[in-house]
């Protein structure tokens, strides 16, 4: 239990400078870190041609994401099934099928990472460092850039307001100079500094072949066995430190190969709430809030601890598949014993609590209840969140909590002075219920027709395992109870609808609201005003999230790994 501790207070001691350095990089001003970074970004503008001091609306910024994203998912689509004819391709891998590819590409592309391949034997080495890592810098750059633009169109002090676009109508900024930053001064820098530390701890760096390797045990009836490496100390850096979570092998974080040592395992765990804790003491230095960042701060690491020691409880209690066949001990199915059940909770919480999804251990070999806690983390989304979305998420539920609280002392709904009228609550509704239609809609047809669910169990675990696909898919994690046959051409498309709509609707909405927010004069805030920076407002916003919660998805909880509990307890 003491690394735990650690880990959390280490985590949170880098995230609050960093936050403090992420403010900067956003805020216009240049110093050193301008005088270095500038150079590079300007050859960037030049080089694709775009105007990073051009004012857009939110139409205007929702656009150029969405342009991006779509020559992105084109590229990476053909290069995915062309593969095979293509040069870094040592070990002559081929192309891979036209649905497979196409929810790779949007898998990658929404900063999901979900993988219904296995990295190391069907994507080469181009496929990997060109496609794949592409979408893994740019995708949570992309979600930090429209994080930056609704909260200082939202919340923003008014010496930071960036000027009226060219129509007049509010300003949020300008997409191409917000993602230019998140991606030269923010991402690639600390990734750089993560895959130094763990290429020193052994993790594979090279462009060299598979290498072949002579079993010690002669008995084995393998003469010999291929090892595949390639460069995969970058990719697992940004994996991590971007919430991607597709690692280059299919096994992820738990192969040796990309997570050898004590020390590497202690890095990307800290690495996969880094920055997404960073962004939320971002969110106070650059609106001037401070107490709104700590309040917020306070409800996620609550959410956080509690969901966290759930599961390490559950790994640490005997596993009863092995009931009478070994002594009691911790749960250690589909866990590395190097790290031992503890540590792979802990990363199984926190690789949920944000959109990351890689794992150190099999989260199909879990026990029930310690299971039931990433498909929690997964539904909430906002505990910490992927980098950018999880926070716009939460400001969802704050402005639901806004609403509601103004309601309950009697004033008309509004935040920060501005009034919350029926457009910004339809929007809202629209972003939040979203995700149980569509999680709960494809679930009950997967499960209807066992052809199309592929599952390994057909009980409660099997329905577990549907479930926990399609929200995967939906909170852009992309981890998965693995015991699921999902390289199918139902599973890839209907995720791939999944993986896109819970990426961008949850983006656009809270930015039409934050625009239209900004575009309203603002009333003077009085002792009557609900004020959202007190703990008093983030017990609610807290409360509002638990009940959202429980109410769309406890049947499926009570069905899924509740029920089987239950089973194995009798």
């Amino acid at each position: 239990m003491n690394e735990v501790i650690v880990i959390y207070a280490v985590t949170l001691l880098l995230a609050w400078p960093l936050g403090k350095y992420i403010a900067g990089v956003f805020d216009g001003a240049k110093g050193t870190a301008g005088a270095v970074f500038l150079p590079v970004e300007n050859g960037l503008y030049r080089l694709f041609r775009v105007d990073p001091f051009q004012p857009m609306n939110w139409q205007g910024y929702g656009n150029a994401l969405l342009k991006l994203h779509l020559a992105l998912v084109l590229i990476v689509f053909g290069l995915l099934m062309a593969q095979g004819f293509l040069f870094l391709n040592p070990d002559g891998i081929d192309g891979i099928s036209w649905d497979l590819a196409l929810h790779t590409a949007v898998s990658f592309l929404t900063n999901t990472n979900q993988q219904h391949y296995s990295g190391q034997a069907q994507l080469s080495y181009l496929a990997h460092t060109f496609g794949i890592v592409t979408l893994q810098v740019v995708t949570p750059a992309a979600g930090m850039a429209a994080l930056v633009a609704i909260v200082r169109t939202l919340l923003g002090r008014s010496d930071k307001k960036k000027q009226p676009a060219v129509d007049g109508v509010v300003s949020v900024g300008n997409f191409y100079e917000d993602i230019t930053r998140a991606i030269v001064r923010v991402m690639l820098p600390v990734a750089a500094v993560v895959a130094l530390i763990i290429a020193s701890q052994g993790v594979p760096n090279s462009y060299e072949g598979a290498r072949t390797a002579i079993p010690l045990d002669q008995t084995a009836g393998m003469e010999e066995q291929n090892i595949p490496i390639g460069p995969v100390a970058p990719m697992v850096a940004i994996k991590q430190i971007g919430t991607n979570g597709g690692g280059w092998y299919g096994p992820n974080s738990s192969v040796p190969l990309e997570n050898p040592t004590p020390l590497s395992n202690f890095v990307q765990t800290v690495s996969i709430v880094l920055i997404p804790a960073a962004l939320v003491f971002a969110l106070g230095f650059m609106t001037g809030r401070r107490r709104l960042a700590m309040v917020v701060m306070g409800v996620m690491v609550v959410m956080s601890v509690s969901l966290t020691s759930v599961a390490i409880w559950s790994e640490n209690q005997p596993n009863v598949a092995f009931s009478g066949l070994a002594a009691d001990g911790e749960n250690l199915e589909g866990k590395e014993v190097r790290f031992g059940a503890t540590a792979t909770a802990l990363w199984g919480s926190w690789t949920t609590q944000t959109s990351n999804g890689s794992v150190n251990g099999m989260h199909d070999s879990f026990n029930p209840i310690g299971g039931m806690v990433p498909m929690i983390d997964m539904f909430i989304n906002v505990t910490f969140g992927g980098i950018g979305v999880g926070l716009i998420g939460y400001l969802l539920f704050l402005l639901l909590a806004a609403f509601l609280g103004s309601l309950m002392i009697g004033r008309a709904p509004e935040i920060a002075g501005k009034s919350l009228e029926t457009r910004e609550m339809k929007l809202v509704c629209i972003a939040l219920l979203i995700q149980p239609l569509l999680i709960l809609g494809f679930s009950a047809i997967t499960v209807a027709f066992p052809a199309l669910t592929g599952n390994s169990n057909p009980g409660f675990h099997g329905i577990s395992q549907a479930i926990y696909e399609y929200t995967s898919a939906f909170a852009n994690n992309g981890s998965g109870f693995e015991g699921l046959g999902d390289d199918s051409v139902w599973w890839n498309v209907t995720c791939a609808v999944n993986l896109a709509l819970g990426r961008f609707i949850p983006i656009l909405a809270p930015l039409a609201i934050a625009a239209s927010l900004a575009a309203k004069r603002s009333a003077p805030e009085g002792r009557g005003s609900l004020s959202i920076d007190t703990p008093t407002f983030g017990l609610m916003t807290l409360a509002v999230i638990v009940m959202f919660t429980l109410l769309s998805f406890m049947p499926v909880l009570i069905l899924g790994p509740i029920a089987e509990a239950l089973a194995l307890m009798s």
